[in-house]
């Protein structure tokens, strides 16, 4: 090879263009590995897709080395395997998930008769109720109810096999009227949400980055039928490199809709997936069956959250009803940590290193790590407020 055929090379693996996507390439990324049947934790495999029962995996999920491995797996199938997972009966008991499923409601009667339009990425607007920002407004609204929705371990142990610890958790509600049209198949944030041209000038590495700064997942506040429209998925796909800028395609997008799968879900059940897979949520063939969905949006520290909380407010309204549970027991330091890291940011950057300096070690006191000494310390909640108020003032420019 001569040396201007190499720099050419060199240039298309360090830029992809839409025009060089290969249908036969992707196609080929489908095949599943040799040992992709040798998942230890799953309960069943459907579709190619494994199918985790939470319920069986409490004891594993309390021991250390046990989860460690389970993150093992888990982040295995994410990354190199069908790309999407199942955790069956996350709730179990769906006194939490209902009491949510209310507050929701409420949340849309309220918009909409506000006049409140929320458009959808990639379905018609109208076609379905949203809520954006779903996180803020359920802690706001109903702290309490969000203190027990989200004391789920489960989702705490998924979100950091993928992104690590000091993950964002951000969401959105979706409900799909009966008659509600699918969407068209995509990626998800954060390349998944650019133009074209934008997506074509970052460099490949860049492409191979984007999946690891986000988690998607939804919680089944409903029973999900096939014939509801739950997400239609194409195992395998997020690992064909291209494909950010394969996926609006129109030869893309005819393979996905004649080789995708769906699985029905139960309410209390989770789906999560990598944001590189090719996904669509369904139609909703039914007459009666409002699909309801939490859509969870979970990033990386390392990344930037698609929408902006008020996690200083909702630390505040937040704090006395885990201070009232820690202290009558009715809630585990397990459960806590995981409604502390649904709510208060973990990461301590960016701050403001004049007025908010390292004190012992390496970065400044977390968001997160303050929540957690107030409660271990039994602070009063008008010590919390001004402290965590405090703590926000520091950190702005």
């Amino acid at each position: 090879m001569n040396a201007p055929e190499s720099r050419r090379d060199a240039r298309l693996r360090h830029w992809y263009r839409e025009q060089d996507c290969s249908l036969r390439d992707f196609v080929a990324a489908l095949r599943p590995p040799r040992d992709d049947d040798g998942l230890r934790f799953a309960a069943q495999t459907v579709d190619r897709v494994p199918v985790y029962d939470c319920q069986k995996l409490v004891d594993t999920l309390g021991d250390a080395t046990q989860r460690a491995d389970l993150a093992v797996e888990w982040a295995s199938v994410l990354d190199v395997g069908a790309g999407v997972l199942v955790l069956k009966r996350v709730y179990a008991d769906t006194a939490p998930l209902d009491e949510a499923t209310r507050v929701f409601e409420s949340v849309i009667r309220d918009e909409r008769e506000a006049g409140a339009a929320a458009a959808d990425h990639f379905a018609k607007a109208g076609a379905n109720d949203r809520i954006w920002n779903a996180q803020e407004k359920l802690c706001l609204r109903a702290p309490s109810v969000f203190a027990r929705y989200f004391a789920c371990p489960p989702l705490c142990a998924i979100a950091e096999a993928w992104l690590g610890p000091h993950f964002q958790m951000t969401s959105q509600v979706n409900v799909v009227r009966p008659g509600g049209q699918a969407q068209q198949a995509h990626r998800d944030y954060h390349l998944g949400f650019q133009s074209v041209p934008e997506v074509e000038r970052y460099p490949a590495h860049v492409h191979a980055m984007s999946r690891f700064l986000t988690l998607q997942g939804a919680i089944a506040h409903s029973d999900m039928p096939v014939e509801s429209g739950p997400t239609k998925l194409l195992p395998f796909s997020q690992r064909y490199a291209e494909g950010y800028l394969a996926w609006r395609r129109q030869d893309f997008r005819d393979y996905f809709e004649t080789h995708y799968v769906q699985l029905p879900l139960e309410r209390g059940d989770a789906l999560f997936f990598n944001p590189a897979l090719f996904h669509a949520a369904g139609s909703n063939r039914t007459t009666s069956v409002q699909r309801m969905a939490n859509l969870l949006q979970i990033s990386s520290a390392y990344g930037r959250a698609m929408e902006s909380l008020n996690r200083t407010k909702m630390c505040e309204v937040l704090y006395p009803v885990l201070l009232d549970r820690m202290r009558t027991a009715s809630i585990t330091s397990e459960e806590a940590d995981a409604v502390i890291a649904s709510c208060a940011e973990g990461y301590p950057f960016p701050t403001n290193l004049d007025r908010d300096p390292p004190r012992g070690g390496l970065a400044p006191m977390s968001q997160q790590g303050l929540f957690r000494q107030a409660l271990t310390e039994h602070w009063s909640v008008e010590s919390f407020i001004a402290a965590i108020r405090e703590q926000a003032a520091r950190r702005e420019a």
